[in-house]
């Protein structure tokens, strides 16, 4: 009888610590979560006019995904200046692109944040960023492919490059 309860008490304890158990696929605290806008679940971006001084704009939209800017003033698809996609809160992390824009064409792209919470993720953006910037460049749009072993990056940085081409007007 001893033994049969020692043995189930063994097994409880070592369910329970096995459910337990945090992987390192589970992201910080856990949270298995998609990619949401923003700390609060918006989605903001502006865009700064150079050519001809005609304002600085920024807008913001409600939703989870898609990057969309609504409210935007100031500057055109033809004009010249910089646009800040909002923020891809992502599971690993943070990821916000700013665009430069040029006679309506998209000149550069910089990744203005990424995850960097880890010695990982940062050898991910190194090898990732890039990649998604040349094809970005490339595509003129937020049609990119995503970077394989960088997937859930790849999704935060096509939101955030969607949000600030919607903020430069471009199409």
């Amino acid at each position: 009888m001893r033994r049969i309860t020692l043995w189930l008490l063994s097994t409880v304890a070592a369910l329970v610590l096995l459910f337990s158990y945090k992987t390192s696929t589970m992201g910080p605290g856990g949270d298995t979560s998609a990619i949401t806008s923003g700390s609060d679940g918006s989605a903001g971006s502006s865009w700064t006019a150079t050519d001809d001084g005609s304002g600085t704009g920024s807008g913001s939209s409600g939703g989870s995904s898609g990057g969309s800017s609504s409210g935007s003033s100031g500057g055109s698809a033809s004009g010249s200046g910089t646009a800040t996609g909002s923020v891809a809160q992502t599971r690993w992390g943070p990821v916000q692109v700013k665009i430069t824009v040029s006679g309506g064409k998209i000149t550069d792209v910089i990744a203005v944040r990424v995850p960097d919470g880890n010695r990982r993720d940062q050898e991910i953006n190194d090898y990732a960023v890039p990649i998604l910037r040349q094809e970005a460049l490339a595509a003129q749009s937020a049609r990119i492919d995503t970077v394989s072993g960088a997937t859930v990056t790849s999704d935060g940085y096509r939101e955030s490059l969607q949000a600030a081409i919607d903020a430069a007007h471009l199409k």
